[in-house]
């Protein structure tokens, strides 16, 4: 008879979490669960965010729809007879701040008898880090937890890989990049480069990122589309989630006071995967080059 082994693992809020076995039955926040299923773990389920609804965020969700996951709602809407109906051993989610679960009420988890794990996607860690953590757990977990598929020149690494690409579309073109999130007409979120890890990364990679300036917010810079247009941004990111409003005027650009910009897609909760950053990189590139 085989021994069985004690399985542990230490979450980014220094939490840590045994049990006599691998977890088989994980449940996930939506973004975290979209990375685990990337790296070769298929959660049971997963939630929500507060900014979710009673549906899937397409845009969030990553491959979850295409492999049949269920989703349970919004997070912050859970209660244990939902979340203890697909019988979890283990619950993934994210965290901001280092200390608590961003998604799931935890007294939720706790009532049911379910140990939380939350990794960061702060920006006090690199992508590279943030990536390497969730690669982590999907190999604690039994799964690959490495990269999934080849970079476009063949290696076995597609973020180095797409980065490649991504820095040598950059250095070939003189483009203004703004991120930002559209809250309605007349009010749109500006984002802060450097308090986004991915968009970190874009700068150490040569593009050319426009900070918004001054002001209250540490992620984001909130006001109006006349903003963007005073920015002059030649390329805008715009946040492409459901909750998210897309930037006025015609297709593929955004026009406001005689200002007009390209748009491309940004999911500001891509999952922690090197598939999906390799292929948002990808996807950038060929915009600067557009």
């Amino acid at each position: 008879m085989s021994e069985t082994r004690a399985w542990g693992f230490t979450d980014d809020r220094g939490t840590a979490v045994e049990a006599v076995r691998a977890p088989v039955r994980v449940a996930a926040y939506v973004r975290a669960g979209a990375a685990l299923l990337d790296l070769g773990v298929t959660p049971v389920a997963v939630y929500g965010s507060g900014h979710d609804g009673d549906v899937l965020d397409a845009v969030k969700a990553g491959r979850l729809e295409s492999a049949g996951v269920p989703y349970l709602g919004a997070g912050r809407a859970l209660d244990e007879a939902r979340l203890g109906g697909v019988r979890p051993d283990l619950i993934v989610d994210v965290t901001y701040d280092g200390k608590s679960a961003y998604a799931l009420d935890e007294g939720v988890a706790e009532r049911v008898g379910v140990p939380v794990v939350a990794l960061s996607v702060g920006n006090e860690g690199a992508l590279s880090t943030i990536i390497g953590r969730f690669g982590e757990l999907a190999v604690a977990l039994g799964g690959g937890g490495g990269v999934v598929g080849l970079g476009v020149d063949g290696s076995g690494d597609p973020v180095a890989s797409a980065e490649a690409v991504l820095r040598s579309a950059a250095a070939g073109v003189d483009v203004r990049v703004l991120a930002l999130s559209g809250a309605g007409p007349d009010q749109v979120h500006l984002a802060r480069p450097q308090a986004w890890p991915e968009l970190a990364r874009l700068a150490e990679l040569g593009v050319r990122l426009v900070d918004p300036g001054p002001g209250p917010g540490a992620n984001w810079l909130t006001g109006d589309w006349g903003r963007v247009a005073a920015l002059e941004p030649g390329l805008v990111l715009y946040d492409s989630r459901a909750n998210a409003v897309r930037p006025p005027g015609a297709v593929g650009s955004v026009g406001d006071a005689g200002a007009r910009a390209r748009v491309a897609p940004w999911n500001p909760e891509t999952p922690p995967s090197a598939v999906a950053y390799a292929a948002f990189f990808l996807e950038l590139a060929e915009a600067l080059r557009a």
